[in-house]
């Protein structure tokens, strides 16, 4: 008889730990993070190379522009990457503006918004471009 009440005294505490247990489960799946936070995401395809990037980069003081000014500020940059690692679309967001360029097989287009600068950019892979730029904006 005393076997029996202790086990019947075990058998509720048991059932009550899991009930309590069970009241605290939530899906894990369920959950979201609120911020996901670091210096750069890289998606990879099946091969492991880069095919999407995101990023900030530092300013380079130094650098020489093809329009001939120097140095460039802290940028935050978006490549999304072709199977053979050439860019095919880039986005920017520097401080003082912004710039996209869409690649393609035969050349590519730029579109530029910086400081006093607005200038769409066409080049062909064979050499020719075009610049179509606001009235009044430096080249």
């Amino acid at each position: 008889m005393r076997w029996q009440r202790l086990a019947v005294a075990l058998i509720a505490i048991n059932l009550v730990l899991v009930i309590v247990v069970l009241s605290q489960f939530r899906p894990i799946a369920a959950k979201e993070a609120d911020v996901l936070r670091g210096r750069a995401l890289e998606l990879v395809d099946d091969h492991g190379r880069v095919r999407a990037e995101i990023k900030v980069l530092p300013a380079e003081p130094n650098l020489r522009m093809p329009d001939g000014s120097v140095g460039y500020p802290e940028t935050v940059q978006l490549r999304l990457i072709d199977s053979e690692g050439g860019p095919n679309v880039k986005l920017a967001a520097t401080e003082d503006g912004s710039a996209m360029v869409l690649g393609g097989e035969d050349g590519y287009i730029q579109v530029l918004s910086r400081g006093t600068k607005n200038i769409i950019k066409i080049a062909r892979k064979d050499g020719r471009e075009q610049t179509i730029a606001v009235p009044g904006t430096p080249k």
